[in-house]
């Protein structure tokens, strides 16, 4: 009696495909996030209100992988480097703790604000580029606005900033930390002469009419009267 043997045969790709896993050796991935740099706690509850935002980052800037740009301008992603969460909320952190400390106030919010919180200024920023390769520097690029608390436009300005780095992707990511720690500088610089504006103006609007203040006093008049003195 003759023995039936079944032989199974596997598609030869998928036989090169289990063979080409069985060698690889998976590389770990590094996450990062980016430096809020040397910031200090406010002391002044009541400080200056200011709000942050809308803050809006490049789309192109807006997914998990750190992108490296190379010689060439071009961009391609680092499949072994990636972002320790939401890359726009990091640099909304990074740039909310900075203003904070060099704005000496706890009274900061990012947009659209809590209930109730009246912003003393408005800081309106786009940033249209951030980012670096081994062998190019990290760039930020960016426009500001600031507005009054009537919405009026009190200043704006357009910002390239450029920061030299060793290589690595952990000193890439330092310095384009190092670059929004700049822009926070260059934004709480902006500020300052605009919140001393609008205090002197509510110091003035708070003063008395120095007019009103002081009492009027009526004319003196002479007395006259009939009686004559005569002196001996």
């Amino acid at each position: 009696m003759k023995v039936m043997t079944k032989v199974l045969r596997f598609p030869t790709v998928l036989l090169l495909a289990c063979s080409a896993l069985a060698g690889c050796v998976s590389q770990p991935v590094s996450m990062y996030r980016l430096d809020n740099g040397t910031v200090e706690v406010p002391e002044q509850i009541d400080g200056a209100a200011v709000l942050l935002g809308p803050v809006v980052i490049a789309d192109y800037l807006q997914r998990d992988v750190i992108l490296q740009r190379h010689a060439d301008g071009s961009l391609a992603e680092d499949a072994q480097a990636v972002w320790a969460g939401n890359l726009e909320q990091n640099v909304d952190q990074l740039l909310l703790r900075q203003l904070a400390s060099r704005l000496d106030t706890q009274r900061l919010e990012m947009s659209p604000g809590s209930k109730g919180f009246t912003p003393e200024i408005q800081v309106e920023l786009e940033i249209t580029r951030l980012d670096s390769g081994p062998e190019h520097p990290a760039v930020l690029e960016a426009q500001w606005r600031l507005l009054d608390k009537d919405g009026r436009r009190q200043g704006g300005r357009l910002v390239r900033l450029q920061e030299e780095h060793q290589g690595s992707t952990a000193d890439q990511v330092q310095a384009q930390s190092v670059l929004l720690q700049r822009l926070s500088e260059m934004l709480s610089d902006a500020i300052k002469p605009v919140l001393a504006k609008n205090a002197e103006k509510n110091r003035v609007a708070r003063s008395p009419n120095k007019a009103e203040q002081t009492p009027s006093l009526a004319p003196i008049e002479a007395i006259r009267t009939d009686m004559e003195v005569f002196r001996f």
